[in-house]
């Protein structure tokens, strides 16, 4: 495996780049430790998988360079850095049996034929197509095929780092679900390099230990889930992270008071930042719905199973608010904000609050 630095890397696929508007990535500057598990997460057009495609070298960078443990790497092709990628379509041979197309990788690098038995067999059983080892992958289901793509990947234990490209699109949701706790038992167990894209947060934040926010060609943040979650640093993650997302709302802040309207909301220090129009951000898991606070109307109340999702204008403002299944909803409801959940942004980023 391999620590992977990418430098100031900027990229464009036009010939004449003049402006940021121009790039797939504007600048991106980043370590990816040896070892680690990371996800790349936005939506689409955000430059991920742009950026995946320059650390495996099917693309060179307009700018910048990158270093596979302090060796610049920058030229030299996907081969020569030794990485195997996973795409998000099955890329397979069709005439060959599933344990030779998982073979072949090993066969190709001269690898004995004992190793090559047993690193078949357990990535077969991992992926679970033991039983369909000696079948021509031409009749195959599609997410059986991505599987063959998802172990030839992982047969290999001499890469420096695994690329996954959106690699669980064409697989059911119930294997979406075991092939995920699989990968993150393969790296537990063998401490793989491991870069994952993706635009599905539930994928990002059960995979990796380190999710890459992106938006916009850059990094917005990078942090572990409960980091994300909790503070996100710019209003597009709260945004994107989460079901439903980070509620925002313009305030003008006095110190640790935010108003908003006709309400005064109490905050729990004192904004760092000096500008009077700001935005408050709070989670719906930490919006209370009772018989004190500020009063609302409710819109809608969506019961999702294991709780509920109210609809609610706040002074104008719609804001959702997650209560508990068997919580009663009162008739005439009100709202409060519970402080450790409680964020404050700036021109999109989030400030920091003193004491």
């Amino acid at each position: 495996m391999a620590r992977i630095d990418v430098e100031h890397i900027r990229h464009s696929y036009l010939p004449n780049p003049s402006k940021d508007s121009d790039f797939a990535l504007r600048e991106v500057d980043h370590t990816f430790e040896d070892g680690g598990a990371y996800a790349l997460l936005g939506p689409s057009g955000c430059g991920k998988t742009t950026l995946l495609n320059i650390i495996s070298g099917l693309l060179k960078p307009s700018h910048g360079k990158l270093l596979f443990d302090g060796k610049d790497v920058t030229g030299l092709s996907t081969q020569e850095r030794n990485i195997a990628q996973v795409f998000q379509f099955p890329v397979i041979y069709d005439t060959m049996t599933v344990y030779d197309n998982l073979a072949f990788p090993l066969r190709n690098r001269g690898v004995p034929a004992d190793v090559v038995e047993r690193r078949v067999r357990e990535t077969l059983d991992m992926i679970d197509l033991a039983d369909w080892a000696r079948r021509k992958a031409r009749g195959l289901t599609a997410d059986q095929k991505q599987k063959i793509s998802l172990g030839r990947g992982l047969v290999r234990s001499d890469v420096n780092a695994i690329l996954f490209d959106e690699p669980l699109t064409v697989i059911d949701p119930h294997m979406k679900w075991v092939l995920r706790s699989q990968l993150k038992q393969l790296h537990r167990r063998f401490g793989y390099t491991m870069v994952y894209v993706t635009h599905d947060q539930t994928e990002a934040l059960t995979f990796a230990d380190q999710v890459v926010v992106m938006f916009d060609g850059g990094i917005v943040q990078i942090g572990t889930p409960a980091e994300l979650f909790e503070r996100p640093k710019h209003t597009f993650v709260g945004y994107f992270i989460g079901s439903p997302g980070m509620n925002f709302m313009p305030v003008a802040v006095d110190g640790r008071r935010a108003k908003l309207g006709d309400q005064i909301i109490e905050l729990p220090g004192t904004p760092t930042s000096t500008e009077r129009a700001m935005e408050l951000g709070i989670r719906p898991e930490y919006v209370r719905v009772g018989r004190e606070g500020m009063p609302v109307s409710v819109s809608k109340v969506e019961d999702v199973g294991r709780h509920k999702v109210v609809r609610a204008r706040l002074e104008g403002r719609d804001v959702a608010a997650i209560v508990g299944e068997d919580e009663e909803i009162p008739a005439e409801p009100k709202l409060s904000f519970d402080p450790a959940g409680i964020n404050i942004y700036a021109g999109s980023w989030r400030v920091e609050m003193g004491a």
